[in-house]
């Protein structure tokens, strides 16, 4: 399953947050590929698309849990997003 998920560094840790990703690289679990991710440059905002295992992702975000404030949300694709409105509003 794809998964965005929105993070913004909790207020007080922009350092440790940095620190922990520098020292690691924020690498996924096993079971989940990056799509990409992106970080606002100055500032403490960024995406992380991951598709895979949602019980892996959980544990990624999980890890992260005490540097940012996480939001996470499943996501699909155009082709899915219109054959579900076909089938609710017709076509």
């Amino acid at each position: 399953m794809k998964t965005m998920v929105v993070w913004r560094t909790v207020p007080g840790k922009y350092k440790s947050a940095v620190e922990q990703f520098l020292k690691t690289g924020g690498p996924v679990p096993a079971g989940v590929k990056r799509l990409g991710r992106w970080h606002v440059p100055g500032s403490v905002l960024g995406w992380h698309l991951m598709d895979g295992d949602p019980a892996a992702i959980a544990e990624h975000v999980a890890e992260w849990a005490e540097f940012l404030e996480l939001e996470v949300y499943p996501v699909i694709e155009d082709d899915a997003a219109g054959a579900a409105a076909t089938k609710v509003h017709g076509g």
